[in-house]
């Protein structure tokens, strides 16, 4: 299960927030027939998208 967090700019995020993200750290990541690991090759067009991505929303 994936949460997400919005935190605007100059917000602090939440006692509860943070004990959260502690918890998350030290659970394994568990992948399944849905969900692969990515190969290596993979990784890198995953990162390369999300470098466009982001370019494009500062625009």
């Amino acid at each position: 299960m994936t949460k997400t967090f919005i935190i605007d700019s100059g917000q602090k995020p939440t006692e509860e927030q943070l004990k959260e993200i502690e918890d998350a750290k030290n659970n394994p990541i568990v992948f399944d027939e849905d969900c692969e690991e990515l190969s290596p090759a993979m990784m890198k067009a995953f990162k390369s998208a999300v470098v466009q991505r982001n370019r494009k929303k500062k625009a």
